[in-house]
C-alpha cells in the first residue's frame, strides 16, 4: 500500500468541471492499493498518516501532525502510484490491486480516515480527475506499508 502525500495550504479535485473534494489546510494524499494488500494495511497506513509530524510547531520545526493541526485530507484514489518504470518507455501497473479490490481497500481506507478524522474528502475512483494544490514547504513524503 502506497501513500504520496503533499503538505497544502489548499486543495481540490475536479470530475467533469465540478469539484468532489476540497480542503483548506491538510494533507492531500495519493492512495494505492498493491497487490497482496490487506484491511490490514489500510489501518496501519491511515495510522501512519494521521501521527506523520510534517507540520512546523511554534519553532518551525516539523513536529505536527495532521490531527494537531486539525488539517483536512483530501484522499485521491490513485493506482499509477503502483507503476513499474524500471524498463522500456512504457509504464507497467501488474503491481497495482486488481481494480474490484483496489476499489474496496480505497473505500476501507476512506471509511476508517472519516472515522477517526473530522474533514475527509475524496477524489472519484475510475474518474478522469483534475486535481489543483497549493503545495505548503514544499513538503512531498511517501508513506509504504509492505
Amino acid at each position: 500500500m502506497l501513500a504520496l502525500i503533499q503538505r497544502v495550504s489548499e486543495a481540490a479535485v475536479r470530475v467533469n468541471g465540478d469539484v468532489t473534494g476540497a480542503i483548506q489546510a491538510g494533507l492531500l494524499v495519493f492512495y494505492c492499493a498493491e497487490r497482496g494488500d490487506d484491511e490490514a494495511g489500510c489501518e496501519r497506513l491511515l495510522g501512519r498518516l494521521l501521527k506523520l509530524r510534517c507540520f512546523a510547531d511554534e519553532q518551525g520545526k516539523m513536529n505536527r501532525s495532521v490531527v494537531d493541526t486539525a488539517g483536512g485530507l483530501l484522499i485521491i484514489p490513485q493506482f499509477t502510484l503502483a507503476a513499474d518504470t524500471r524498463s522500456g518507455t512504457r509504464p507497467s501497473f501488474t503491481g497495482a490491486a486488481a481494480p474490484d479490490e483496489g476499489r474496496r481497500l480505497f473505500d476501507r481506507f476512506v471509511a476508517l480516515a472519516r472515522a477517526a478524522h473530522p474533514e475527509v474528502a475524496t477524489g472519484v475512483l475510475g474518474a478522469d480527475m483534475k486535481v489543483s494544490l497549493v503545495n505548503d514547504g514544499p513538503v512531498t513524503l511517501w508513506l509504504r506499508h509492505p
